[in-house]
């Protein structure tokens, strides 16, 4: 199974990290010009709804492209929603689980993200490399992320 797994703590309550995680992730989310959803200028992510609603992102020009569907939305316990990007066919699907768990008084913050065994090693999004160096620095590519939205937590 080709999956990434990658956790932060975050000084705020699960509810609280959970909202910020999905109605302010314009504000911590960083693009990367190596895992960008479309071939185009970057644009602004955000969940619409909750369970069977959109994961999109919205282009520079308007344009709406959807990385995925909201497949759990457990407000301060739980967030499942799938990830694609535009280069993927029907069958190239990946999933993201989020995870808020109380320790103390902060949250730990845990992502999973699996599903990458559906996309060839020779697809553009893996870059040609290896899986191991795929997931590697996809996951490095998510620690930076969650390091991003622990300081917008702060």
């Amino acid at each position: 199974m080709s999956s990434i797994l990658v956790s932060v703590r975050v000084r705020a309550a699960p509810q609280a990290a959970f909202d910020l995680f999905t109605r302010e992730i314009a504000l911590w989310w960083r693009p990367s010009p190596l895992f960008r959803f479309t071939p185009r200028d970057g644009g602004v992510l955000s969940f619409e709804g909750g369970e069977g609603g959109r994961f999109i992102e919205t282009l520079p020009n308007g344009k709406v492209f959807v990385i995925g569907r909201i497949l759990v939305w457990q407000p301060g316990a739980r967030l499942v929603f799938g990830w694609r990007q535009a280069t993927f066919t029907k069958d190239q699907n990946t999933q993201v689980e989020v995870r808020f768990e109380a320790v103390g008084e902060e949250t730990r913050v845990t992502v999973e993200h699996t599903g990458w065994d559906t996309v060839p090693d020779s697809h553009v999004a893996r870059h040609t490399a290896s899986n191991l160096v795929f997931l590697r620095r996809h996951g490095e590519y998510w620690q930076g992320l969650l390091a991003s939205f622990a300081a917008r937590a702060k």
